[in-house]
Order: structure tokens, then sequence, then C-alpha cells
């Protein structure tokens, strides 16, 4: 099979010609728009019998907007249904195709990790899934209740929780973790490798849901321990035993002969969907995960499960022998076998019809529908939240209408160097970050701070990328189509000067109905032009906490390009400039001179002698360092 699709034809061949050539067999078919780039990733038995129904005319409401923005089709070739799935779950992972089933933010989702390459291993919190030899579960939906689970963990299984390859402090004592029984103290060799070991296998043995494993392992250390008469080690055994049990009865949600089991429920709302999954483990309810989902095709409640259960246990560690699932999932063993190939073993899909299993899956289900409820009621809240705060912030200003569009402009500068400026935009009261924009000031000299000039300046070429956006039509590649839109209200951040700057920039933007303020920072003073005395706002108002979340998200996005700027200053060398030197050569010179200017008074005999640098390219450099030195 080869790795990437191939093309039916040529770009901007008609896309009935590009269906009539797709082939009648498995595989995967990627739709690009008019800019090449991909929307939708999709799967068949046969492909071109799918492709042709998502241009039939009882598609859903969701699929007619992917079908008038098709432009190009492509496609892959596959042996297998379920080799059809996992190629298009790779397709869906590389392109994030706007009109696939996506885990809302899954980049940012939390795992725990134990470092298994170290001698005395770490269970931590991280969002990263990258380093090899470290084990990760997850992930989880909720990060509150994965701090709660790892200082479980330290309870039970007395884990270090100092950071560093290797345990303990400086001072060669044992921390107050210790004291507390909270750790047991490898740092100064109270706890052996092979019994801290122990202890992790312990910790892979909870996070796998053995609950009943852990149970009979801390009970027999708890009776040799009583036996031998060690009735302090005992004690500790036996509360760690009483935390076990007591999670085990809390989370008790069937008999144990249900035995390890996902039950996996998903619930639909137009273009939102909610995941549950459920793990049991013994009858025990080991873990429950919510996720919400983007559906902007609205496809139905089996396709949306088929593709959260191939993302899911994509990005997991451990999947069951059995999982129960809603009776709709278009192809369950196409599905059972992808997912068999991921585990290495037999995987079972199975809709459960009675008994504890479908219990528990009904209570899945029910918990999907309530999160999508409690999710459309929490975005019907925020919404009116914010259309009450553009109304009060065009009641305060007295604008014409609704400030749908607001600007907000920031300057950050380091005593007169590196100086930068943002351009933060917020559409409907909500930051809109695909149009945030970066300018590196030009006209300031350097070493002598000028916020004036900075602003009339940024304030001026806004303007002009505006007036040359016009000049474009809506399909050109050139064209930015966040400089191309005319915003409702410009906010300045600064006073009364900075305000005068922008009104000398804007002047044309004003002429079209532009509303223009500056925001003060020293009391929340707003300033308009043509008003001698500045607005103030009440503290409590909406308009005014409005402006102040603009302004302050300006001024971070301004300080961070700021920081990168001025630390890859900081970081450059007179070796960054010369031809023939790059990464490798130049951490070769350093490693062995030291320093940058060791390399400038090196000879060009010294300059020979470093490894790895040819006498050619070192008779070079010398005679350009010392050019450039003069």
């Amino acid at each position: 099979m080869s790795t990437a699709p191939q093309a039916t034809s040529q770009p901007g061949a008609h896309l009935a010609e590009q269906r009539r050539t797709l082939p009648d067999g498995p595989g995967v078919y990627l739709f690009r728009d008019e800019r090449g780039k991909v929307i939708y990733v999709g799967k068949a038995k046969s492909v071109r019998k799918r492709v042709a129904g998502h241009f039939s005319h009882s598609v859903t409401r969701g699929e007619v907007e992917l079908r008038d923005l098709v432009n190009h089709i492509e496609f892959l070739l596959v042996s297998s249904e379920s080799e059809a799935l996992l190629a298009e779950q790779n397709f869906i992972k590389q392109y994030q195709p706007r009109f696939n089933i996506r885990l809302r933010d899954d980049k940012s989702y939390p795992y725990i990790a134990i470092s298994m390459d170290e001698d005395f291993p770490r269970v931590y919190f991280t969002r990263e899934r990258h380093r090899r030899n470290r084990l990760y579960f997850g992930p989880y939906s909720n990060a509150k209740r994965v701090r709660s689970t790892l200082e479980l963990l330290g309870k039970i299984f007395l884990l270090r929780s100092c950071n560093g390859a290797e345990p303990g402090r400086r001072s060669g004592s044992p921390c107050l973790d210790f004291y507390i029984k909270r750790c047991g103290a490898p740092c100064v060799d109270y706890v052996s490798k092979e019994e801290y070991r122990h202890a992790i296998d312990g910790v892979i043995a909870f996070l796998q849901g053995r609950l009943r494993e852990i149970e009979r392992d801390l009970e027999a250390r708890m009776r040799a321990a009583a036996a031998a008469q060690e009735f302090e080690t005992a004690a500790l055994e036996r509360n760690r035993l009483r935390s076990v049990q007591s999670l085990m009865e809390r989370q008790r949600v069937a008999k144990e002969a249900v035995g390890t089991l996902d039950a996996v429920a998903v619930a639909v709302d137009a273009t939102d969907a909610n995941a549950q999954v459920f793990q049991v483990r013994d009858g025990v309810l080991s873990d429950r995960q919510s996720f919400y989902l983007a559906n902007e095709a609205a496809d139905d409640v089996g396709e949306v499960a088929q593709q959260f259960l191939l993302q899911f246990y994509a990005g997991t560690t451990s999947i069951p022998a059995q999982i129960v699932v809603q009776g709709e999932l278009p192809d369950r063993e196409a599905l059972a076998v992808a997912l068999g190939e991921r585990r290495g073993g037999r995987v079972e899909l199975r809709a459960a019809e009675r008994g504890d299993k479908r219990r528990i899956l009904d209570l899945a289900e029910r918990n999907a529908r309530l999160a999508l409820d409690q999710e459309r009621l929490k975005v019907e809240r925020r919404r009116q939240q914010r259309v009450e705060a553009l109304d009060a912030l065009q009641d305060a200003l007295g604008l014409d209408g609704l400030p749908v569009r607001i600007e907000c402009f920031d300057i950050s500068n380091l005593m007169g160097t590196n100086t930068t400026a943002s351009m933060v935009v917020f559409e409907g009261g909500a930051p809109k970050k695909s149009d945030y924009r970066r300018f590196t000031v030009r006209s300031t000299e350097q070493g002598v701070p000028d916020d004036f000039q900075a602003m009339e300046e940024v304030l001026g070429r806004r303007l002009a990328q505006w007036e040359r956006q016009q000049d474009l039509s809506p399909h050109d590649p050139k064209r930015n189509e966040s400089f191309a839109t005319l915003p409702s209200l410009i906010v300045i951040d600064g006073g009364r000067g900075q305000l005068a700057a922008g009104v000398r920039a804007l002047q044309a933007f004003r002429e079209r109905g532009v509303a223009v303020v500056s925001l003060a920072k020293r009391v929340e003073e707003v300033f308009l032009p043509g008003r001698r005395e500045p607005l103030r706002l009440g503290h409590e108002s909406a308009a005014l906490q409005l402006l102040q979340r603009v302004r302050d998200e300006a001024h971070r996005f301004a300080i961070t390009h700021h920081r990168s700027r001025r630390d890859r200053e900081l970081t450059t060398s007179i070796l960054d400039d010369l031809s023939g030197i790059g990464p490798a050569r130049k951490r070769a010179l350093l490693n062995h001179f030291g320093s940058p200017d060791a390399v400038v008074a090196a000879s060009r005999e010294e300059l020979e002698g470093v490894r790895g640098l040819p006498p050619k390219v070192a008779r070079e450099l010398h005679a350009m360092l010392h050019r450039t030195v003069r």
C-alpha cells in the first residue's frame, strides 16, 4: 500500500470526470477545496459508490455544505475494510479536516506518565506523549481527577514526588513526604530498587484497573508483617488496603462476574457530540471519561461512535478485550479487526441487550446526553453574556451599531529595543485568533522608546494593508482576510497621546464609520476623539470588562512576540551570519573553543585542528572572521 493518496486527475479537472474514474473497491478518499486543503477524509467498501452518496439529493445538512466546497478528489486503495479504517485515521490525524469527527483540544488532554527509564521511576502528570521508554496512561478528560488519582497513588504506593532522574535533594536527608508516610525515601536507601519497582508494578496494575490483584497483594503483605510482629509496617499496609477497598466499594457498578470491559456511548446534537467511556474492571468503575467532539458534517450516532473509538483507542495504552457499544455501528466487524490489530489480540464489540452490561451502557448514554445539554446551556449563557457586553459597549461609546469586530493594538519594547506591536481581533465578543497579527516596528530609533511614533506607524500599516486588500479578489491566494475586513471599533492601548497618533493614521477608516478609542491602564479611562474629558465606566460594567479583556489579550500577544525576538537576539552570535557554517559545524566550533569570542580569536592553524571541520572550510572561516572583525 502506498503511503500517500493517488490523485485521480490533474487539479482543476471537472469534478464529475474525477468521480467516474474512482475505483469500485475498498479504500480511503480525500476531498480538497479550491485551495487544495483537505476538508474531509472518508473510507468505504466501494470508494466510487460512497463518494456518489455524498453528491446525492438525500444528504444531511452538514454534507450539503461539504459537497459545495469539494473541488478535487483523491483516493487510496487498500486491501481490506479494517485497513481502510486505520488509513482513514492516519489521514485525519495528519490533515485535521474540518468535516471529520475530531476530539476537541485533542493535543491538550492529560496523561499519567511513568518514567521507566529511571532507576526509581516517577509517576507524574503530563500533556505530552512522545518520550521513549516511558509508560503513558490516558488520555483523560479531566485534569483535576488525574491529579487526585496521582495523590491517591502516592498514598497507597509511597512514590517519590521529587523531580529529576535521581531521587532526593542536596541535603541528603528525607523530605517531609517520608515523615507523613507518603514516600518510602529511596533517596537514603530506606527502599531498595527492587522494592520500589514492585510498587511501580502496583501503580501499573492500578491504572490498568486490576484492583482485585492489588487488594490481594496488600492483604498478603499486611498478614506477613503481622506474623513477623512488624506491627508498624502491618498498620501501614492495613491503611493502604483500606484505601483500595474503599475505592472499590465507592465505584462498584456491577457484580465481579462482569469482568473487564469498556462501555462507550455517544450522543449527537447537530454539529456537537459527546462520548462517554466507562472503564469497568472486575465490576468496579475504575474511571469515567467524557469527551466533546466536533461534528461539522452532522453525522449520525453510529458514524460518530466509530470515529471516536478509532481516535480514542489510538491514543490509549491499553484496549480491553470487550467493548460494549451502541447498536448503530456501521462497520462493527472491520472496526473490531482494526482494534484487535492495535491490541495484539481479539477485541469483541458487542451491543448489550440485558443485565449489568446493558445497565452500564444506559448509564453512559444518559451521561452523554446530559453532558450535551449542559454544554448547550453553557454556550448559550456565554453567547448571551457577549451580546449584552456588546450592547453595553455600543451605548457607552455612542456607536451607530454593534461593535461586532473589535481590533486592539499594543506596543511592546524594552528600553526602546526590539519594538513590536500586536493586533488582536474579537468578533461577536469572542477572540478570533486566526485573525491575530504581529508587527515589527521599523520607525523608532534603537534605544529611544517612542510609543506614539510606533503606534502611528503600525496603525498606518494596518490601513495600508486594508486598502491593498481591496484590489484583490476573494479567491486570490495573496488575500489576507484579517487585513481585508473592516473593523467596527479600534481600541488602542494607551492614553490621549496614543489616541492622537491613532487618529492621525486612521483618518480614512474613521471616514468609513470605524470608531477609534484608547484605554489607559492607570484608572481604566476611555479616551474618545474630540472629547476633552475621559470616559470612566464602572468597574462592574460589562462594557469596561469587554474592553479590558481585549486590551489584556493584545498586551499578552505583544509581550509574547517581544520576548521571542529578544530571546532570539540574545542567543545569536557572529557565527550565525557566516556562510558554510551550519548548526553541526557551529556546535563543533563552540564545543572545541568554548565561546564565539574564542572562535574569533583562534588562529588559522587552531581552526584547522577542529574535529569535523574540513581544512578548506577552516581557512575560509578564518578569512571571513577576520574580514568581519575589521
